[in-house]
């Protein structure tokens, strides 16, 4: 069942370590086929080098294992719940990369402070805060993906336009139009958050990019209008 799309998570998984965004198995990517309404996600605790596409857990948006031989990874409520609010995504990532955990566990939106950010996320990547103890004992995973939903629609944020949130204490989600645009979504941010860290201690008072040049480079990329890259 939806094979193709179980190779495309399995691919999408595998370039997790090949990006330096893991340790060990500190990560996972999932896929969703709209149209049935089911995703595939990598199985929880399984070594990247014994891991094969037949191996992807298919399950359904409350939740469900529909097929597989393994239990799916531990976060699957969470990306559950992000596919059944944010309509438009397609595929979902959680590492625990390291630039992206530093600014995680320091409680800090990532801000746009340079260009590399604006050509992926049209403004600061926001942090959400630590979960209630009363979210924790109702369900960590599920309740993890209601607080990310929850912090998008307090900030009135666009999740298309910003496809990042942190996680006070814990670490990274990004997401996309599929796997393999979320793990690119993961690299980026990761890489944003290790050059803003510097910048910020090289110039403790290094401005955000003004808008206007925010505009310009999300814009060329993901706007009405266009213009980067080949048709």
């Amino acid at each position: 069942m939806l094979e193709q799309l179980k190779e495309d998570v399995f691919q999408a998984n595998l370039e997790l370590p090949e990006r330096g965004l893991i340790k060990y198995t500190w990560g996972n990517v999932s896929g969703i086929d709209r149209e049935t309404g089911l995703f595939a996600i990598k199985p929880s605790g399984v070594d990247y080098e014994n891991m094969s596409a037949s191996d992807m857990v298919i399950c359904d948006l409350e939740g469900n294992i529909i097929e597989g031989k393994l239990k799916p990874s531990s976060d699957m409520p969470t990306h559950a719940v992000l596919y059944k609010y944010f309509s438009e995504v397609g595929g979902i990532v959680h590492t625990h990369s390291t630039w992206a955990t530093i600014w995680a566990q320091a409680g800090l939106d990532v801000p746009a402070m340079g260009t590399t950010h604006a050509d992926t996320f049209y403004g600061s990547v926001p942090c959400a805060p630590f979960l209630t103890q009363a979210a924790i004992d109702q369900g960590y995973e599920k309740e993890t993906g209601h607080l990310i939903v929850s912090t998008f629609e307090k900030r009135e944020l666009d999740p298309m336009a910003i496809p990042a949130v942190l996680l006070h204490g814990h670490g990274p989600f990004t997401w996309g139009k599929d796997a393999k645009s979320a793990v690119m979504n993961a690299v980026v941010l990761d890489e944003v958050c290790q050059t803003n860290l510097y910048a910020r201690q090289l110039n403790q008072f290094a401005e955000e990019l003004p808008q206007r040049v925010l505009d310009k480079h999300y814009l060329r990329k993901h706007g009405e209008n266009a213009y980067y890259g080949q048709k």
